[in-house]
């Protein structure tokens, strides 16, 4: 607010106005450039979230991108109805993971502002999981159904950039809390934290392995700080080999994480892609199906879902097997013209 003031006291009002205007025109007519080198059509993708946690079943999720004159609209009409559990996802998330994509395209040497969106247009009807109504429980949508919005704009955008748009990443942030009373330290505890996967491949080259993709922004906590403020190790930590979609260019490798509890816990694991694979795309495989198991103190394993809130005993261990990215092309086709997304 100071700079904005002195910004104005030193240059005019009328002047500042008028450089803002064209900042945002400016962003405007660049991303209406990128969309004008996206060939002109209507391009659909379907994709699913594994459930809501409440019913077991499929959330079906539908895009159709129409690419037109310099605009694009992303039409989620036909995704699922709002659902009972937190997986839905209000509208400006929608919005936002639609937002993401095409400044994707854009690059980083385009500003960011309200020009940037003016040619792009989200319909989401009202009632759907991408745009529910009140009082409708929302927390996965933020980080969880974002992503699946990204990877249904991407897969559609895919038909119409074979060379541009890269294969599903992971596509979750692999939600995980911890709670509880620690014995050792006479307090409560709250531990939360979201676990990377594999980046899906590219036209350019292979995905990365154990990164957060997308959506997130967060990092893992060192396994040193971890241990010494909470009463629970990590027995392993490390990069899940063989999760990464085959292809001419492969998937990036998932994370395999595992936690041993020294006192009772609640634990909740808020995930997807257990049940569906991250997809490849032109001729790649999907990546590994993330996997959360839970091995008792002695020695049972039992395979839990995707989001899920149970007790733990000491001896128990948690382990987080995060999905691999989707591969791209066909494994032994020449490398192909490609340029970075």
């Amino acid at each position: 607010e100071v700079r904005l003031r002195e910004t104005v006291a030193r240059y005019g009002l009328s002047k500042v106005q008028e450089a803002m205007e064209a900042v945002m025109d400016y962003a405007e007519a660049a991303t209406r450039a990128t969309i004008h080198a996206i060939p002109n059509g209507s391009y659909e993708f379907q994709d699913h979230l594994d459930d809501d946690r409440t019913g077991g079943a499929p959330v079906p999720q539908r895009v159709r991108v129409t690419v037109a004159s310099g605009q694009l609209t992303a039409d989620f009409t036909g995704s699922a109805p709002q659902q009972l559990g937190s997986v839905n996802a209000v509208l400006a998330v929608t919005q936002s993971a639609t937002y993401y994509v095409v400044r994707c395209l854009t690059g980083e040497d385009v500003p960011v502002n309200d020009g940037c969106f003016r040619p792009v247009q989200v319909i989401a009807p009202q009632g759907c999981v991408l745009n529910p109504r009140p009082p409708a429980a929302v927390a996965a949508g933020n980080v969880e159904t974002s992503q699946r919005i990204t990877d249904l704009v991407l897969g559609a955008l895919a038909q119409a950039l074979p060379q541009r748009i890269p294969a599903a990443s992971s596509g979750t942030m692999n939600n995980v809390t911890i709670g509880g009373y620690d014995p050792f330290r006479q307090r409560p505890f709250a531990y939360y934290e979201t676990i990377g996967g594999g980046a899906g491949a590219g036209p350019a080259g292979d995905g990365l392995s154990a990164v957060h993709t997308h959506m997130t922004n967060t990092m893992n906590t060192p396994v040193e700080a971890l241990e010494f403020a909470y009463p629970f190790r990590v027995m392993e930590y490390g990069v899940r080999e063989g999760s990464g979609g085959p292809g001419q260019h492969r998937g990036g490798e998932g994370i395999h994480r595992s936690y041993e509890f020294l006192c009772p816990a609640n634990v909740t694991i808020l995930s997807e892609r257990r049940r569906f694979a991250p997809y490849g795309l032109q001729g790649g495989e999907p990546g590994g199906r993330g996997k959360n198991l839970l091995v008792h103190a002695d020695g049972r394993e039992e395979e839990l879902p995707s989001k899920v809130s149970f007790t733990v005993e000491p001896g128990d261990r948690l382990v987080v097997h995060t999905p691999g990215g989707g591969g791209w092309g066909e494994a032994g086709d020449p490398p192909a013209d490609a340029r970075v997304i």
